[in-house]
């Protein structure tokens, strides 16, 4: 194999390493089966994708046949947020119960059993828990998904469900990344934007975030919101300032680093989801979540080939990328071990 070739392979297997694709149906195409032997390293479950735990069983069953330690993700915060439970709502409460009963060994216990229920079903990367402070009371997309409008409160809780679900050796992703509970747009369908100084930010916002990291958080997820405070151009997923200067530098985390949904609207409908993959990587996250109507090849094959393409132009450095997918590799070992 010529150098270049062998280069161009290392690309590609990394591009794929950083994105976290869905799917539709409920067994595993065969393109996922092949991209997982090429390098892909995760796979995000939907409420599609799910009939029973057992069906859930065996499709976790199949990712694993084809690749040991894949990442499975799903979004299952409990409450009002649920994907096993999809067709009949979940059975664990949501945040604002746990937050209002004010007990963290039962927010701590609820955690854990629903990560036993996950890892059960094979399931071993939850994006939950939302960390955000709901201080907006006509935030349209958090409410009830936010533990309470008290920042000691929910940072408490927030720790508590880490070290709950993280006990079952699910992997935790506390966000909305720097906090998305000051909103009153639903980043789905356009760009949120806070408008407080940055000392608000670090009193409120970004306590629980603290709490999560000090209780070993192994993801994050970032907000598709502007914050002009820390950055007055780019939203959170696409904001160096944002991930690797306060999420990393200033807060000193060093697990993962995954957006919200490439294909919301606050991206895909501003800067397009090619480009906004390229520039989130560059910013410093680690892992793309692409879920929504997007779960198809052509997507996967459109967002390496954008990856690979601006590592080619200079656009990314091969060490930002290969950095970015060596972290999703660690985590993916930690939930194998």
């Amino acid at each position: 194999m010529t150098t270049i070739a062998r280069a161009t392979d290392t690309l590609t297997r990394d591009a794929l390493a950083v994105l976290q694709p869905g799917f539709t149906g409920t067994t595993a195409p065969d393109w996922l089966l092949r991209r997982l032997g090429e390098g892909l390293a995760s796979v995000a479950l939907f409420g599609r994708n799910v009939r029973t735990p057992e069906q859930v069983a065996a499709l976790t069953a199949r990712l694993r046949a084809e690749r040991e330690d894949v990442l499975v993700a799903i979004d299952e915060e409990g409450g009002d947020v649920t994907r096993l439970e999809v067709r009949t709502g979940s059975s664990f409460p949501g945040n604002l119960a746990l937050g209002a009963v004010d007990d963290v060994g039962l927010t701590r216990a609820v955690a854990a059993e629903l990560g036993r229920r996950l890892a059960e079903c094979g399931v071993n990367f939850n994006w939950a828990p939302s960390a955000d402070v709901n201080s907006n009371p006509d935030n349209p997309v958090i409410g009830v998904r936010s533990f309470g409008s008290g920042t000691d409160l929910v940072a408490r809780h927030t720790a508590a469900y880490v070290t709950g679900l993280q006990s079952s050796g699910v992997a935790a992703c506390t966000k909305h990344f720097p906090g998305h509970g000051d909103t009153a747009v639903d980043s789905h369908h356009a760009v949120p934007r806070i408008d407080v100084d940055a000392a608000v930010l670090a009193e409120r916002d970004l306590v629980p975030f603290r709490a999560a990291i000090a209780a070993g958080s192994r993801a994050v997820m970032s907000a598709h919101i502007l914050v002009p405070a820390l950055d007055p151009d780019r939203p959170a997923t696409l904001s160096r300032r944002v991930l690797t200067d306060l999420l990393r530098g200033e807060l000193g985390y060093d697990g993962l680093i995954v957006t919200d949904g490439i294909e919301m609207k606050a991206i895909a409908g501003t800067y397009g989801i090619e480009r906004g993959t390229v520039l989130a990587i560059a910013a410093g996250a680690d892992a793309i979540c692409v879920g929504g109507g997007l779960s198809d090849e052509g997507t996967v094959r459109r967002l390496s080939d954008a990856l690979v393409e601006a590592v080619r132009a200079g656009e990314l450095s091969e060490e930002r990328l290969a950095d970015a997918a060596d972290r999703v590799r660690a985590l993916a070992r930690w939930t194998a071990s």
